[in-house]
């Protein structure tokens, strides 16, 4: 027996990252009464710490410095670093994806997003058919005045996130500051931006808080309304269509929200859901998603019948631990010259410079054969000296007391202090300066492609990617399996919709973001391959739900379990 409902909308989205705001935009755009419910007391979701970039193959922007792309090349590409993994992406899905960037790009363009690009940011399998560079785009750093007292409730200033008008093109340079003149000069274009905004009176954000500010702005001026620590706890199902849920309100009560069109799940996947984690990655997870991230959604579908794939998997990278904190995410510090990074004997057994979901799943093979969970990077002197560590910008102290940075005078004092032998150490560490010293890594090809180079020092020869370990002191800092957020979860068509275990799309569902199963499979083709598929099929859930109908009497309800 259902209960009165306590109010109606045309679309109820859930979640605020890119892919709920999206889908919110794109609704209301069509005329559609939209509310938008957020289990958090912050708004913004993973992407608001996220780099904000999005993987847009043939965007508009890229024939203006000159790089050609379509939809073939980008189609090609993608098989020969996806290949087959089933129907998250199917052939359908991709071709949806590639042909839908410029239609999201001009529409988010016309309600007031200025893209920009990341122009020197390659594709992260650069040698394979179809690649390009230049593929990602980005918001210009965005004023977030526009949105008053509103921001104060945004996941950036819970973080503590100055305003700062980063782009993601001045990440790889600044993390050389201190040792080229491109570094140093792209780190004084920063200050200079900084303090012209400053001078302007203007509060400016860029990379995923500016992102998100961006979109939450046009959601704003369009009038829908956005409640926070509302979250879901219920679908409701009648005659086989989904028509409403129940949230819980702040003030602890339940509210039943009907729906005219449908819902759409954009709330993350479970990256901080420890239970889901064990049972799907045989690890707990440490992970840089949002608290939020706790795959309650995904259980709640999957009561309904929703199908799901890639549970096993995530957007893998590496992290320091942090005891007093999230883990610090690991990108150019393992890619610049004079580090290695190897498992618990001592040995080295990845390319240290590649993508970071591809020396994610290396550390997790590799546990299985010899113990690398976790393992360290080992830097010398000149890297300390000359290259941004993140992790250390937060304090070495407390590191170094929990035993998660370690220093020595020599190799041999190091794995001592590592509990390896030093022999095996040593061994390892004077083959790999062997190659340095050609430029050739024989055993893992490490800086032999345009990406492992993206994060090189050019003033190292003769390969930007490889340096001795020669001066001391050396430091080890231990890698865990960190991720970006998961990859698994409801699996959905070529238009969003949720489908469920026997393939038939479940009426009135819609899902998009990490709370799907991604349509970049098991690999990570290029920058912003997790956000620009959230907006691009949120997107196109809100636009198929804006032609739909609605849907009678006879209900069931499903909740998480």
């Amino acid at each position: 027996m259902v209960g009165s409902w306590d109010r109606e909308v045309d679309v109820l989205v859930v979640g605020t990252g890119a892919a709920g705001l999206s889908a919110a935009v794109t609704a209301a755009d069509a005329g559609l009464e939209t509310l938008v419910i957020e289990s958090t007391g912050k708004w913004g979701g993973t992407t608001n710490l996220s780099g904000g970039g999005l993987w847009m193959p043939a965007n508009p922007l890229m024939t203006t410095f000159g790089v050609s792309d379509s939809v073939d090349e980008a189609l090609t590409y993608m098989e020969a670093c996806i290949g087959d993994v089933g129907p998250a992406s199917s052939p359908e899905r991709r071709r949806a994806f590639v042909e839908s960037v410029p239609e999201v790009f001009r529409f988010l363009e016309r309600l007031g997003v200025r893209w920009t690009a990341a122009r020197d940011y390659p594709d992260y399998y650069p040698d394979l058919p179809g690649a390009k560079i230049g593929r990602s785009i980005e918001v210009e750093p965005f004023d977030v005045r526009v949105l008053g007292d509103w921001f104060e409730r945004s996941r950036s200033r819970e973080s503590g996130l100055p305003p700062v008008p980063l782009k993601t093109d001045d990440v790889w340079l600044l993390s050389r500051a201190w040792s080229t003149r491109d570094g140093f000069a792209r780190g004084v274009r920063l200050v200079g931006r900084t303090l012209s905004g400053f001078a302007r009176g203007k509060r400016l954000y860029g990379m995923g808080a500016g992102l998100v500010a961006s979109l939450m702005a046009i959601v704003c001026r369009q009038g829908t309304e956005v409640l926070l620590s509302s979250p879901l706890t219920e679908l409701v199902v009648e005659n086989g269509s989904v028509v409403g849920a129940v949230s819980r309100r702040s003030d602890g009560f339940s509210a039943r929200i009907r729906t005219r069109r449908g819902v759409v799940l954009a709330a993350g996947g479970f990256a901080h859901n420890e239970i889901m984690r064990k049972e799907n990655h045989g690890i707990p997870g440490y992970s840089s998603a949002a608290d939020g991230d706790v795959g309650s959604v995904i259980r709640i579908a999957a009561g309904l019948g929703a199908q799901l794939a890639l549970m096993d998997d995530a957007w893998w990278g590496l992290s320091v631990p942090d005891p007093g904190g999230k883990p610090a995410f690991v990108l150019a510090e393992r890619s610049m010259p004079f580090s290695i990074i190897v498992d618990q004997r001592g040995d080295r057994y990845m390319n240290e410079s590649a993508s970071y979901i591809d020396v994610g799943h290396a550390m997790l093979e590799r546990d299985k054969v010899t113990p690398a969970v976790p393992s360290w990077l080992i830097v010398d002197a000149r890297h300390r000296r000359r290259y941004l560590f993140s992790a250390f910008m937060r304090g070495t102290a407390r590191l170094r007391e929990a035993g998660i940075v370690k220093k020595a005078d020599t190799i041999e004092d190091l794995a001592r202090k590592l509990q390896m032998d030093p022999a095996r150490l040593r061994a390892t560490v004077d083959r790999f300066n062997g190659f340095a010293r050609t430029g050739v890594d024989v055993d893992f090809g490490r800086g032999n492609t345009a990406y492992d180079n993206y994060y090189g020092d050019p003033t190292v020869k003769p390969n930007p990617n490889l340096g001795p370990l020669e001066k001391a002191p050396f430091t080890a800092v231990q890698l865990v399996p960190g991720d970006l957020g998961t990859k698994g979860g409801l699996l959905t068509d070529a238009d969003g919709r949720v489908l469920d275990t026997s393939g038939n799309v479940i009426p009135g569902l819609y899902a998009a973001g990490n709370t799907t199963a991604s349509v970049m499979g098991r690999t990570y083709p290029g920058p912003g391959s997790t956000i620009a598929p959230a907006v691009i099929f949120a997107h196109r859930a809100a636009r198929h739900l804006a032609g739909g109908g609605s849907w009678a009497a006879g209900t069931r309800s499903a909740t998480g379990g």
